[in-house]
């Protein structure tokens, strides 16, 4: 990887370049690293694990809801601030976290301490796309995004790998006090490394206090409603009385922002096709590749009677083929643009899927990893090139709203694509209990029948949703905004 040390513009490109890291490491990370130590949280607190997976749910409810509206705020008074501040919020709030929940002996405090964990983590995660757009030469932002794709999948790799290690050998606790060593580091980096001025000039306009509304409580009961929906009920009070909240609140939004010179979120950009088609092509890209991580580990612990820890070992295949593709692409991208990459990495990633539909009992293990890394290859030209398509459409003023809305596209779309394939998969074995005669089967027999019916048909419907995303990345175009037009070439030097 080679990349600029210093342009003329006298950004340190390094520095800037690991601070973006940090922060898509840290959000990847601590999306995995928690749920490990649930169990362990539930037996502390005396809590059933119904109540205690709150400890999940409340951060990423907070995180998805707000991240809008800090990428909005950056656009207004600069980026440099947005980011200290998260991490500094999102630092404070893990050592809450770790720290005062077994001292006041208070499970709300842990929830709480959460919240302010969420409110930094939506800041920091907000713009990390935004930096790159905004702050790097065309020819470099490629590369940034490769590399910024390598930290993300290794930090959701070896969260539940390091979540598990902290919680045996040290305690709990610890998941959180990881954090802040890292939180400082990232917060001297960026305050050293990301230009203080702000990358649009100041706006004279009022900012849009009723659309950052709409959209936290839109996006928050959705939220609500996708991860609690299989727990509770889809035709529970509670969850349609969200579903319905959500859906006014964001058609009111639509309305609202289509009306106002400087909206919270510019709806009038996906008029635009290749702007609609990339980021559809993002947002199921993100619901199939969470799904297929919630199914999987049912998948080779109950159908090949695996143990989770090499369970565990074999998804590692998935996020290490990201891994070096997300290099890969990024090197690749100013040779032969974005949407060539897409199409090369949709393909792939529908030929990895097809593979899944031939899992079965007796399938061997070596053939479930290839399947595995073929999928994460693919993911990986899709996920960088992608990214940098959509931001190249719009124009630096919007580079703060934009990025924050890749993040609502990725962090929704997984939480919904958990729930589709749950419901998917809990449907197909009913259906097989209903129409079965179960007279004539044995109860075991009845089971397997079940069980292999329910992964066949999740992985059918997840191969043809992918071949709507390889449509999306063949109709989508390359589209670069003046704004993002270099007039200056970098040079390069190691990394």
């Amino acid at each position: 990887m080679q990349i600029n040390s210093k342009g003329a513009s006298g950004i340190n490109y390094t520095l800037l370049l690991i601070s973006i890291s940090l922060a898509t490491f840290m959000s990847a990370l601590d999306g995995t690293i928690v749920n490990i130590a649930l169990p362990t949280i539930s037996e502390i607190f005396n809590l059933p694990m119904t109540s205690v997976s709150w400890v999940a749910t409340i951060y990423l409810l907070v995180l998805t809801g707000c991240v809008l509206i800090f990428g909005k705020l950056a656009d207004r008074i600069g980026f440099k601030i947005i980011f200290i501040s998260g991490f500094f919020i999102f630092t404070l709030g893990s050592f809450f976290c770790g720290f005062f929940p077994e001292l006041f002996n208070s499970y709300g405090v842990l929830l709480g301490s959460r919240i302010l964990q969420g409110i930094g983590g939506a800041m920091i995660v907000s713009i990390a796309p935004a930096l790159v757009a905004t702050f790097f030469p065309m020819k470099m932002k490629g590369k940034a995004l490769g590399l910024i794709t390598m930290f993300a999948a290794f930090g959701a790799a070896v969260g539940p790998v390091m979540g598990g290690m902290l919680t045996q050998y040290l305690s709990w606790n610890w998941i959180f006090y990881i954090n802040v060593p890292v939180g400082i580091i990232a917060i001297l980096l960026g305050m050293y490394s990301i230009p203080a001025t702000p990358p649009a000039g100041q706006k004279t306009t009022a900012f849009d206090r009723l659309g950052a509304i709409l959209v936290f409580i839109g996006v928050g009961f959705l939220i609500y409603a996708a991860s609690q929906g299989a727990s509770i009920g889809w035709t529970s009070p509670h969850i349609l009385f969200s579903i319905a909240i959500s859906a006014i609140a964001l058609l009111f939004l639509l309305y609202h922002e289509l009306r106002i010179t400087d909206p919270l979120v510019d709806f009038r950009l996906f008029t635009k096709r290749n702007f609609l088609f990339a980021n559809l092509m993002l947002a199921l890209t993100y619901f199939l590749f969470a799904g297929v991580n919630y199914i999987l580990p049912f998948f080779l612990e109950i159908v090949r009677g695996l143990d989770p820890s090499t369970s565990g070992i074999i998804l590692t295949a998935l996020s290490g083929a990201v891994m070096v593709s997300g290099i890969l692409s990024g090197l690749l991208i100013n040779r032969f643009g974005n949407r060539i990459l897409c199409v090369i990495g949709a393909l792939v990633v529908s030929i990895g899927y097809v593979m899944f539909i031939f899992f079965s009992t007796e399938v061997s293990i070596l053939y479930v990893a290839i399947s595995l890394a073929i999928v994460g290859f693919g993911l990986g030209f899709l996920v960088s090139p992608g990214t940098n398509m959509v931001m190249g459409m719009a124009s630096r003023d919007k580079h703060g709203m934009v990025s924050s809305l890749l993040n609502v596209e990725r962090f929704g779309p997984m939480t919904l694509g958990i729930s589709f394939v749950s419901m998917l998969f809990i449907q197909a074995i009913l259906s097989v209990g209903k129409y079965r005669h179960v007279t004539t089967s044995s109860p075991k027999d009845l089971v397997i029948d079940a069980v292999a019916t329910g992964f066949d048909l999740v992985f059918l419907v997840i191969f043809l949703i992918s071949l709507a995303i390889l449509a999306l990345a063949i109709l989508s175009r390359d589209e670069i905004h003046p704004d993002n037009v270099d007039s200056d070439e970098p040079v390069l030097i190691g990394l």
